[in-house]
């Protein structure tokens, strides 16, 4: 029985649960705001550029916000299994109970839900977090579990990641995850330009940016691909039954949004050579046409003008000199204080 009511041993109480990870909910939050400021003004736009508009700052947001959530997202890898297992150390009772594992760039997280909930007169729901991040040791993560008493299968599937383990999974992952997550945070400044280039008269630059995010996004995806391909294979038994992993949203997320990028990036160039006009009506950039300055998508358009040759250039005109002699005689009269009257 618990020591303290329907709490487990050496726990104050049972933990609040929120229904989705609180740092991506705070990413979703803040994107949503900006979005929703955008639509507000969105009426004072006129014809359909607003169209255009709207779909810049949709397409923008949601690559921007799925860079970020990815990052901090801990559903990289993730496994589900329900068994009958057992449940805490020196004892023999056993309970049925889904047992989660999701392994992210920083840690994993563990859950385990007991089918039914209410078990051996306790709530057996538990939600677990280990992180290798710099600055904090997993190891000793783990060692505050052993003292809190965890039940058996959440220090089971943690003793696995720790770095004496002969599974080796810490060492590739933590790895792995440094490496993803610097490209992540590459990734998301080249949005950041690229929003930055798109908005003045160097799309083909907002192109190359947009191309450049994608390219971050495909490398994280190979470096976290890396640690499961190099990792030797590491049976999860849970009392019959086997976890088996598998790429969970997150990696599909950053696979889709790395595609994204690059074809947007790949359109953004192949449409300033080949149609740049209607690629600047599309970025609602008008182009003030000068007679004597012409604009070359090879050169750059507005940032290379091209001068007009001199043969096309108008050729001066020849006033006969009795009209030229009328001419200063009148400004004389007209304006004698004076001293020169330009022609």
């Amino acid at each position: 029985m618990a020591a303290l009511g329907h709490t487990f041993p050496f726990y104050a109480g049972p933990k609040p649960t929120f229904p989705m990870d609180t740092t991506s909910a705070t990413i979703v939050m803040i994107f949503l705001t900006a979005l929703a400021t955008f639509v507000v003004i969105l009426p004072g736009i006129r014809g359909k550029t607003r169209l255009f508009w709207l779909l810049r700052v949709v397409t923008s947001l949601f690559i921007g916000a799925a860079i970020l959530a990815v990052n901090f997202s801990s559903e990289w890898s993730v496994g589900q299994v329900s068994t009958n297992t057992s449940y805490k150390a020196f004892s023999s009772e056993w309970i049925s109970a889904d047992v989660g594992l999701q392994v992210g760039l920083s840690g994993v997280n563990i859950t385990l839900t007991g089918t039914p909930v209410q078990q051996l007169n306790e709530t057996i729901n538990y939600n677990e977090e280990f992180t290798w991040r710099l600055g904090e040791n997993y190891a000793e993560e783990y060692a505050k579990a052993l003292e809190k008493g965890l039940p058996d299968p959440v220090l089971y599937l943690a003793e696995k990641f720790t770095p004496r383990s002969p599974c080796g999974l810490y060492r590739h992952y933590r790895l792995a995850g440094h490496y993803a997550s610097a490209t992540l945070w590459l990734a998301f400044l080249c949005w950041l330009l690229a929003n930055v280039m798109l908005s003045m008269p160097v799309l083909v630059y907002g192109g190359h940016m947009l191309l450049a995010t994608g390219i971050f996004q495909l490398l994280a995806l190979l470096f976290f691909s890396m640690a499961t391909s190099l990792t030797p294979p590491c049976p999860l038994r849970l009392g019959a039954s086997v976890l088996l992993t598998h790429h969970g949203p997150a990696f599909w997320i950053t696979l889709t949004t790395g595609l994204l990028c690059v074809l947007l990036g790949l359109a953004t160039v192949v449409a300033h050579r080949m149609q740049p006009h209607r690629l600047k009506a599309f970025f609602n950039q008008s182009v003030d046409e000068d007679p004597m300055l012409e604009g070359s998508p090879e050169e750059g358009g507005l940032l290379s003008p091209r001068y007009r040759p001199m043969a096309d250039s108008p050729e001066p005109q020849d006033i006969p000199l009795s009209e030229a002699s009328s001419a200063k005689a009148c400004c004389e009269e007209t304006h004698p204080r004076e001293p020169e009257c330009a022609l």
